[in-house]
């Protein structure tokens, strides 16, 4: 098991480069300490092991920490969250860590991620689950299934993203989808492949506005209940609001 204190200690240009933005006060509170020593564990272990590259370390904390927290505003108190594709834990261990009411799962295929899921969680004490296997798999559905929300980044196109994440997936529960600025493109291209699969009231939010200095864009996609999937494609064409760009928050604010 790596220890981070005591790996990155006498590594004064990292210890440097490891002092957070002044945003991330604000997304994590008193947990802030927990995001600097995951930012120390992807800055060391992440990268010695091949998770991470060395060029991503001076933008860990804009390009993927904070990116990956923020989308925690549009996720409900205590949600079962899974995280497919997890591979170094971006976004569900940054959401472990600013949403310790939620109760996460990291479905990862590849043994040496898993290794370092396990070893930082442990070592940070939080309350997480590692799963290894692919979201497809049957004991992957059977173990993570039934979930209020799935998340994803950079793992897939969105219409093989749907065919994975909607299984898991209970009735009404939501898809979560990180992309980039061409997120609209992509959901006018696939909008029917998601209706396909089950989905519904798909569009593309941002979130952190006004937080992080860049928003996270999102796509976000309910999964239908099979009685409710026909009469929803013949009224809204299979997408939802298509291309439509809105403001994300967390259910049951105001």
């Amino acid at each position: 098991m790596f220890h981070v204190e005591r790996d990155l200690d006498g590594s004064a240009a990292l210890s440097a480069e490891s002092e957070p933005p002044a945003e991330a006060a604000v997304i994590f509170g008193d947990r802030l300490e927990i995001a600097r020593r995951y930012y120390l564990a992807l800055a060391s272990a992440g990268v010695e092991r091949g998770l991470i590259g060395p060029r991503e370390v001076p933008r860990l904390w804009d390009r993927h920490i904070l990116n990956c927290a923020v989308i925690g505003e549009l996720i409900p108190e205590g949600a079962i969250v899974v995280d497919i594709g997890s591979g170094a834990g971006l976004p569900g261990i940054p959401l472990a860590i600013t949403r310790p009411d939620l109760r996460i799962t990291l479905v990862e295929p590849l043994l040496r991620r898993t290794i370092f899921l396990s070893e930082f969680i442990e070592s940070a004490g939080l309350d997480v689950t590692v799963v290894r296997g692919r979201a497809e798999q049957s004991g992957v559905m059977k173990e993570a299934g039934g979930a209020d929300v799935v998340t994803s980044r950079a793992v897939a196109p969105l219409a093989k993203l749907a065919q994975w994440s909607l299984p898991l997936l209970r009735d009404h529960g939501r898809m979560l989808a990180l992309k980039g600025a061409s997120a609209a493109e992509e959901l006018e291209r696939d909008g029917e492949a998601l209706a396909r699969a089950g989905a519904g009231n798909a569009e593309v939010l941002q979130c952190g506005a006004g937080i992080a200095s860049t928003p996270t864009v999102v796509i976000s996609a309910i999964r239908l209940p099979r009685s409710e999937r026909g009469a929803h494609r013949r009224g809204e064409g299979g997408s939802g609001r298509r291309g439509k760009v809105a403001k994300g928050r967390r259910e049951g604010s105001s």
